[in-house]
């Protein structure tokens, strides 16, 4: 009986031995199949490290887009292998950042990027500090002459029927490798050149500001500025040529053989000063200074308009055809409209008949915030007009409309127009006023600048609609 006993026990026992086992070996399975799944969950294996600029990023404790853009020029400084690595981005977040990073516009139907209002964004990170940008000018660096109000740098363009993306400095001048920019015209389009110039520079300076490269050691170099560059390279933007007259400049940026050049060419015609505000302008001749290398370059912004307000006697075939504003010539009154519309014409007809293949934006004129006439007024207001508030001046209803007339004509596939009239209309808080030189005595009485643009300030925004006009359209 005991016999029987112990034979019916041993069956069972080696059963629930083996059950035992086969329990915990699926035990131990699934324990090691969970943390498998939750160190392939914090894992970032290099297929899913975004690509920016030319290299690949590790996980960055920082939101790509509070920088505003990432440089491929710093891209042969690796990122310190010792940084903590933050959390892989969720499926949703993920994509998000995609659809930021894709920049594409908003579209209800064909959107007019001229007609729309500004909107108050203090969130909007500022593309560049008025202490961080070595081309910016005295001159326009409003903060650094004493002004106090910063409300002006706060607010963004929105066009009437679209969302216009916000400038990306990589995504520009990764698309513009081996390209040369020029941009042409007067005081104000150098202005405009500063304005972009200091946004591109920044590409180094937004890492050094998020920790991600030091201002020590061997491989890079900054200065006072936090303008900081590889010391086996040149700095991100070099200046490479002026003449002795600084009429012609040009900046490269090395790593992607990007070329800037800005020229002086206030009529965009071969003038000649007769005196201080008195000039010859032959209406048949472009002025050299831009024409003549016109074939090398790639996309231009052009401008003219307000210097035609200056007397001037008009040329044709090297015969006076007329002037303008020129009391006890005995000339006839060729019209400020008529000059316009001539060098116009020709520069157009120029663009459209050349086979150099190129894409030229012209800008239209900017008004100034001083009134109409002898009426006077100033620009120290602290915020934009509203739509409808006010309006252009005579004088710039003339450009207007002869820069509308002749792009009419002139217009086809490498020429756009630049409308930035309303745009700057509605931004008299945007100028110098008084603040173009540093400004020591509260009471005292200054000329104001109203024509010119602070630096930043809202001409930075000029560089949304051409990124949306050359690469999104």
């Amino acid at each position: 009986m005991a016999k029987g006993i112990r034979l019916d026990w041993k069956p069972w026992s080696v059963f629930k031995q083996s059950h035992f086992l086969v329990r915990f070996a699926v035990s131990v399975l699934v324990i090691c199949l969970g943390l498998h799944i939750i160190y392939s969950n914090t894992t970032t294996t290099d297929d899913n490290i975004p690509s920016i600029g030319f290299y690949k990023l590790r996980s960055l404790p920082i939101d790509i887009d509070s920088i505003g853009f990432l440089p491929a020029p710093c891209a042969q400084k690796a990122i310190d292998d010792t940084m903590s690595p933050a959390p892989a981005p969720s499926e949703d977040s993920a994509k998000l950042q995609r659809n930021r990073i894709q920049n594409q516009i908003t579209r209800k139907e064909k959107c007019d990027l001229s007609i729309g209002e500004w909107i108050l964004d203090p969130s909007r990170p500022m593309y560049y500090q008025n202490g961080s940008c070595p081309f910016l000018p005295d001159d326009q660096n409003c903060i650094k002459n004493g002004r106090l109000d910063s409300g002006f740098l706060y607010w963004r363009w929105k066009p009437r029927d679209c969302e216009l993306p916000r400038f990306n400095a990589v995504r520009f001048l990764d698309s513009m490798q081996n390209k040369h920019w020029a941009i042409v015209g007067d005081s104000i389009s150098r202005n405009h050149a500063q304005s972009l110039l200091c946004i591109l520079s920044e590409v180094c300076s937004a890492l050094s500001a998020a920790g991600l490269i030091s201002d020590s050691g061997s491989h890079w170099l900054c200065n006072e500025t936090d303008f900081c560059y590889a010391s086996d390279q040149v700095a991100p933007a070099n200046e490479v040529y002026h003449d002795e007259g600084f009429t012609i400049q040009r900046w490269h940026f090395e790593a992607y053989n990007f070329s800037l050049s800005t020229v002086w060419s206030p009529f965009l015609v071969e003038y000649v000063p007769q005196d201080t505000n008195d000039f010859r302008l032959d209406l048949d001749k472009l002025d050299k200074k831009w024409a003549d290398q016109y074939t090398s370059f790639d996309y231009m912004v052009i401008s003219a308009g307000r210097w035609f307000l200056r007397a001037a006697t008009y040329y044709e075939n090297n015969t006076i055809v007329g002037c303008h504003y020129c009391p006890g010539k005995n000339l006839t009154e060729y019209g400020l409209d008529n000059g316009y519309r001539k060098a116009l014409k020709l520069v157009f007809d120029f663009v459209q008949n050349s086979n150099h293949s190129s894409l030229v934006l012209y800008r239209t004129t900017t008004p100034v915030h001083k009134g109409h006439g002898n009426t006077g007024g100033t620009c120290d207001r602290s915020e934009p007009y509203k739509q409808g508030e006010i309006d252009l001046n005579d004088e710039e209803v003339v450009f207007r409309n002869v820069e509308l007339e002749a792009f009419k004509d002139g217009e086809g596939k490498s020429l756009k127009l630049l409308n930035v009239s309303e745009v700057s209309l509605l931004r008299p808080d945007g100028h110098p006023g008084p603040y173009w030189h540093y400004h020591l005595l509260a009471n005292a009485t200054y000329q104001n600048d109203c024509l010119h643009w602070c630096l930043p300030g809202p001409i930075d925004n000029w560089n949304d609609l051409i990124m949306e006009m050359v690469l999104n359209d």
